[in-house]
């Protein structure tokens, strides 16, 4: 039986990093975003790659779901889903997630605003990314089933203990080759890789952590602000070493 793993992280996270960490591992393969398409569909967003990344994953609540539950076609163990958790909508039924082992990934809305911000104009679907976050986290936690929580921070400044207490927590085996990868794409990349993964597919393992003062302007603090509230409850519960 598959072993699917759900992480749920906000945009300009190290969420494709993680993808890349998981995606190594001989045992798993990968699925990036997923629920992109169906996003794209019913919200109308016109973001970069939409032709192509409606084309290419399924556009259908139930399509995605049948995806995600199917077996890897090349025989891996496992499969990581690298969610970002705004593109489910409010009133999502989270049912789906209850066989999955979920995790949530976190860093300071303000950095997160402030990456964001170089690359798209509407930065408020972070706020959103934090609450569906707290909502899966209190579905989950309603019914007995654990979801870990990581931050990047800290993932950053200590992969291998970081995530051999990730893979403890989700009850699986760390696998050293989770901390280098190649350099370049890789075929689970999903169609938008080209605008937004360049730092990803330069890099050939986890960078640095290097601590930013992030320079907001009003409206954007204003923002971040309404996203700390979040972060800060699920932060009171992350894994630490």
């Amino acid at each position: 039986m598959t072993t699917i793993i759900s992480m749920w992280s906000g945009p300009r996270n190290i969420s494709t990093t993680m993808m890349r960490s998981f995606g190594n591992r001989a045992d798993t393969a990968a699925i990036d975003e997923p629920f992109y398409a169906w996003f794209l569909k019913t919200t109308g967003a016109n973001h970069h790659y939409r032709k192509e990344t409606l084309a290419a994953y399924p556009n259908d609540w139930e399509g995605v779901t049948e995806w995600i539950n199917r077996a890897p076609e090349t025989g891996e163990e496992i499969t990581f889903l690298k969610h970002i958790a705004y593109h489910l909508p409010d009133d999502a039924d989270l049912s789906f997630t209850l066989p999955h082992r979920n995790f949530l990934l976190i860093r300071d809305p303000r950095a997160m605003v402030a990456s964001f911000a170089d690359k798209y104009e509407d930065v408020t679907p972070i706020v959103r990314s934090y609450e569906m976050a707290l909502r899966i986290a209190e579905f989950l936690a309603a019914r007995g089933h654990p979801c870990p929580i990581v931050d990047a921070a800290d993932i950053l400044k200590a992969p291998e203990p970081m995530l051999r207490a990730l893979c403890h927590a989700l009850g699986i085996s760390f696998d050293r080759s989770m901390l280098t990868w190649p350099e370049g794409p890789r075929p689970e990349d999903g169609p938008w890789a080209p605008h937004w993964y360049d730092m990803v597919w330069a890099s050939s393992g986890f960078r640095p952590y290097v601590e930013k003062s992030a320079k907001l302007s009003r409206e954007l603090e204003e923002i971040a602000g309404k996203a700390l509230p979040a972060y800060n409850r699920l932060s009171a519960q992350k894994l630490a070493v």
